[in-house]
């Protein structure tokens, strides 16, 4: 084994991790916007709470805006 394959793997983990973070971030605006409720975020170290009306729409593909 040499010494890049533990880096390699920790990197992937962190991938994998981020991602999940994301995708998980993306289901809970959703449900927000559906049942009209806000979210709570921490923005630049405070506790920001935004309601479901000011939640940017995502496309399909989990982009902001209205897309093509």
């Amino acid at each position: 084994m040499s010494a890049e394959q533990p880096d390699k793997a920790g990197n992937s983990l962190a991938a994998a991790a981020l991602n999940a973070l994301r995708r998980a971030a993306r289901q809970a605006r959703e449900t927000a916007r559906m049942t009209g409720t806000a979210i709570v975020i921490s923005r630049d170290g405070e506790v920001v709470r935004i309601e479901a009306s000011a939640l940017p729409e995502e496309s399909v593909d989990g982009h902001k805006g209205g897309g093509k």
